[in-house]
Order: structure tokens, then sequence, then C-alpha cells
């Protein structure tokens, strides 16, 4: 299992930032420690990606060799570069998992992937976020206690402006009294893509025992059917780094 971990890696880097001193090594340590304790059985070989060196992390050679990509994104969304997010889009199309992150609703990526504005309502008062399972016998939902409590979140609601999903797995009530569909799954060309919302970075969410099974049940199954190589031999396929 060959997975590529985009994590912009903005906010840790700012000293005097809460990121910075919950997540000393970045976002994408603690969602790889998460996939690594979960996904042992499949030997992860995970690799990471950032803004900074996105261009060359995320190069086509790069995105050919991963099976499975996440995207954590916020206020780096403007400076990805239009190319990259193109060559992702194709690769999903081609049979690439892609499992977008809490902010990364509004990636290019992801944009480009609904075909909507999916904009939503939100508002940051550390508020209890319950993560209920509404799809019990969805892949992605084994093993994950329900709900999910997450202590303090930042809230998302009602509308979130993205297509209905193909299968609706986790749905998340706030203490303001929100409602948010907050774990989407859907098939794009041979790909699949699950957006999983909870996990802004001013909440240790990234180290929650529970968000890290889903997190890694949704690249368990994310994963293409057939690896890399073969999904290159494919017709469809040929030429998805020049779109």
């Amino acid at each position: 299992m060959r997975i590529t971990i985009y994590n912009e890696n903005l906010h840790e880097q700012r000293a005097g930032q809460t990121a910075a001193r919950l997540y000393p090594d970045g976002m994408h340590a603690a969602i790889a420690d998460g996939l690594r304790a979960h996904l042992g059985d499949l030997d992860p070989d995970i690799r990471i990606a950032t803004l900074a060196d996105h261009r060359e992390t995320l190069a086509p050679a790069e995105l050919a060799a991963t099976d499975v990509l996440l995207w954590w994104g916020h206020e780096g969304h403007p400076d990805v570069d239009d190319a990259v997010a193109e060559a992702v889009v194709s690769r999903v199309h081609a049979g690439m998992g892609f499992v977008p992150l809490h902010s990364a609703h509004y990636s290019k990526p992801f944009l480009r992937l609904m075909g909507t504005t999916c904009s939503l309502r939100w508002r940051n008062d550390a508020e209890r976020e319950l993560v209920w399972t509404v799809a019990p016998a969805h892949p992605i939902a084994r093993g994950v206690p329900d709900p999910i409590v997450i202590d303090g979140q930042e809230m998302y609601g009602e509308p979130f402006d993205i297509p209905t999903p193909d299968e609706l797995v986790f749905i998340s009530s706030f203490s303001g009294g929100e409602v948010f569909r907050s774990g989407a799954a859907y098939r794009r060309g041979r790909g699949r893509v699950f957006y999983f919302s909870p996990g802004d970075q001013e909440y240790p969410v990234y180290r929650h025992p529970a968000v890290q099974r889903v997190i890694a049940n949704a690249v368990r199954w994310a994963a293409p059917d057939l690896p890399p190589a073969h999904l290159d031999s494919l017709p469809h396929a040929r030429g998805w780094f020049e779109a």
C-alpha cells in the first residue's frame, strides 16, 4: 500500500501557534502514525508532501506510484499549482484513492472533483462534536464507536454545497445544534473519494484513536483494486498527466 499524505504544513511552522504545540512534527506525522497503527497488515509505504515541495512530491511520477492520496490544506489552497491539481483529478479518475480532510473541502482537487462551491457554515468555538454513523455496514465504519466524541473542534454546519454523496457514512452534530455531513463517499471514474471533516489544526483531533481508525478505514476502502502499474496500462489512463 503506497500512501501519500499532502499537508500544506504552514500552521505548524509558526512559533506560538496552537498547531505548532499540538503537532511539532506536523499534522501529517500524527496522521501517518494512525495509518501505521491500523494498516500494519498492508505494510504501508507512507510519503509526505507539503506546499513548499508539492510540485516535486506530487509530480506525475510520484502520483503514479500512489495508491491513496490524503489531503489537508487551509490557507495555502490558492498556492497549489493548477497543473498539480489537475493531475490529481486525472489520477483519481484513473483509479487512485483520494481522502480530503477537514478544510480540504476547498482544495483545488476536491472542488474540481465535486463541481460545486463546497461552501459551508463554520464557527470556531471549541465545541463538542459527535460523529454519528449512519451507514454501519460500510467498510469505513468498521470498528468505529458510535458516536465518536470529540471534545473540542471547529464547527462545520449545513448547508454544505456538495453533490449528493454516493454513500453517506457519518453525520456530525454540535453543541450549538448544527448538523453536518461529515463523512461522504464518492466514485469518480475508477477512483474512490472519501471526505472526512473532523480535524482543525487548533485541536488534537488527529491523535484521537477513533478518528485515526476512520482515516485508516477510508484509505483501505479507497485503495484501487489494481496496482498503479496496471492502471497505467489501461487506455483511458494514458496521458493523464497532460490534463
